[in-house]
């Protein structure tokens, strides 16, 4: 990948942009293929890897209008489909493309309130960007409009500009709703229960608001300034937030009706359960969760020593067990946190890995090793029962599993040993439990996850559930799509009493 400088790529973006605008003349579906799709500036490889800074530093004006010219304005808009919360994707790039940013960017609110954290972490490549037209016509998805990325620009520029505007409440109703858990999905339902009218608490676990977004994804990912802006977002407008206040502990989810007197109850606790291998040495000191690793990391700032005092190993070669975009998040982080040696081991190949092509070569770029068709067998400790290896074996692909991808078989005989000193498992996570354990007439999936009907309607009356806890391990987009039904079938119940 080339690494050209902002002031470059800036450079570049303008000089086209006067070419394609000198003439005057409107655009063809020829000229439109013909743009090039924008590269997106980052920091250097080398320089990253020792700061917590975002890595994407986002489009230039020039940049953003280019890339939203290459859309072909396609009448069955294929894109809206692939879209979660079906963002009216034609027309915010038209805007984009005219330089009407702010119209772009009130287009995405429309459907969308978390358009700059969505621009950031979420997987457009297997969802809007898939069907896009572009791509299609150049027989290359990585060429499809990077609606992703112009979604971002415009999202910043409108926070930065400082014309972020609280949005407008009705009268209050004097109904109540608690909302547990506040990830993407539970800010959805908080922002548009609250639209209407309606009173508004927010229950959160930890000692800070925002979830998954908060805690789980790496500062140099997603700013969590951003997240933080989100929420203060939701105050202004009136949401009462109570941060460490566990639902199932502090308060049973059953006292918040019957008790305190909500009319309604939304659980977004998410998916906050670590898988491990349950291989020998787990319990071995330093073998974290990816959880309880990134949670350290983010939530706790365990990179900033200087400042912070959350203990976390000094790490000198860390073995990563897993291949989707958490296992990239532990990579990356171990990196920044001064390891010499990361190293990724996933029992499949690079093509079956479903974290996103661009975190992997980020990954690479930042000198992460990656070993392919390799696993865990056991974990191995010193006589003070820290970490000191791990015994792997070598696998092959043989047929398809449930999931589509070809099930890893492993070699017989084909142990080895790789020396190590942390090991962080990540390969998955299940619903968090305690709202199944304390509240039984729950009624949920043999995996802990909640059943929901199409209005996000739990098995108890005037109780909903969204996102993970309803999914398993998604993605933000979802998790948000999952909240607005689950918030339009709150209001609905409300206005009928």
């Amino acid at each position: 990948m080339s690494h050209r400088t902002r002031e470059q790529l800036a450079a570049e973006a303008v000089e086209l942009l006067g070419r394609i605008e000198g003439p005057g003349k409107p655009l063809t579906v020829r000229d439109r293929l013909a743009i090039p799709p924008q590269e997106m500036p980052q920091q250097d490889p080398v320089k990253r890897c020792s700061n917590m800074n975002e890595v994407a530093l986002g489009y230039t004006p020039e940049q953003a209008r280019l890339e939203s010219m290459r859309c072909l304005q396609c009448k069955n808009a294929p894109c809206i489909e692939g879209c979660p919360v079906r963002i009216n994707i034609p027309a915010f790039l038209a805007a984009a493309a005219e330089g009407k940013f702010q119209h772009s960017i009130d287009i995405i609110k429309k459907s969308s309130l978390l358009p700059a954290v969505c621009g950031r972490v979420c997987p457009q490549e297997v969802q809007c960007q898939l069907h896009c037209t572009v791509g299609k016509a150049l027989k290359d998805i990585n060429k499809a409009v990077s609606i992703g990325r112009v979604e971002r620009y415009v999202a910043d520029l409108e926070r930065e500009s400082g014309k972020l505007e609280t949005p407008a409440v009705k009268p209050e109703t004097g109904r109540k709703v608690a909302v547990i858990g506040s990830g993407p999905a539970s800010i959805t339902v908080a922002a548009d229960v609250r639209r209407e009218g309606h009173g508004v608490t927010m229950f959160e676990a930890f000692h800070k608001p925002g979830g998954v977004m908060m805690y789980g994804i790496p500062e140099f990912r997603l700013p969590k300034a951003i997240v933080q802006k989100e929420i203060e977002t939701l105050i202004a407008m009136g949401v009462d937030v109570k941060t460490s206040f566990v639902v199932g502990r502090t308060r049973k989810l059953s006292d918040l009706i019957e008790k305190d007197g909500f009319d309604a109850v939304f659980v977004g606790t998410g998916a906050g359960l670590p898988k491990f291998m349950n291989i020998e040495g787990e319990n071995l000191v330093g073998v974290y969760s990816a959880n309880e690793f990134l949670t350290r990391v983010n939530l706790m700032r365990a990179y900033d020593r200087a400042h912070a005092d959350t203990p976390i190993a000094n790490s000198r070669r860390v073995a990563v067990l897993g291949g989707g975009n958490v296992a990239m998040d532990a990579a990356r982080s171990a990196v920044r946190l001064g390891a010499q040696e990361v190293h990724l081991v996933y029992r499949r190949t690079e093509a079956e890995m479903p974290a996103r092509i661009e975190e992997v070569a980020h990954a690479r770029e930042e000198g992460v090793v990656f070993h392919m068709l390799q696993n865990a067998k056991k974990i191995i400790g010193d006589d003070m029962s820290h970490v000191r290896a791990m015994e792997c074996l070598r696998y092959e692909l043989g047929t398809p599993d449930e999931s589509g991808r070809r099930r890893p078989v492993e070699i017989k005989g084909s142990e080895f040993i790789m020396e190590v000193d942390t090991v962080v498992v990540a390969i998955g996570n299940d619903s968090n439990p305690l709202i199944k354990q304390t509240t039984p007439q729950m009624v949920t999936s043999k995996w802990g996850n909640i059943i929901i009907d199409n209005k996000g309607k739990t098995s108890i009356d005037k109780v909903y559930a969204g996102g993970d806890i309803v999914l398993g391990a998604a993605t933000v987009i979802l998790a948000m799509g999952q909240g607005r039904t689950a918030a339009a079938s709150i209001n609905e119940l409300l206005a009928e009493k």
